[in-house]
């Protein structure tokens, strides 16, 4: 084999292993507060995926992690973007209603 060949064969595996995979596209979720209750939180969420908290409610509402990383304030018939940014199980809650409680399971 020639010395060129070999170092374009080189060069080909080197780029491949070099090139960035194709990106991962973020999926968009709703969670829904209607009558005072936090609605269905998706089961497959991810690090990047994006969580549209919609109010239906009459009534001001937050989506508040319990470790303090995210605090949404939800006024009424609002929504708001949150975007997933750590992987883990992550307990929220209203902080003006504290018998409103969720629980998002997120993915690396």
């Amino acid at each position: 084999m020639s010395t060129l060949l070999i170092r374009r064969s080189m060069l080909a595996g080197l780029l491949c292993f070099l090139s960035p995979a194709a990106p991962v596209l973020a999926e968009e979720y709703v969670v829904t507060i209607d009558q005072m209750e936090f609605g269905d939180v998706p089961a497959e969420l991810k690090v990047g995926d994006v969580i549209i908290w919609r109010n239906n409610d009459m009534f001001r509402h937050t989506a508040t992690d319990r470790d303090g990383s995210f605090d949404v304030d939800l006024p009424p018939k609002a929504e708001a973007r949150l975007v997933l940014e750590s992987a883990g199980s992550i307990e929220f809650y209203c902080r003006l209603h504290s018998g409103m409680v969720g629980t998002l399971t997120v993915s690396p």
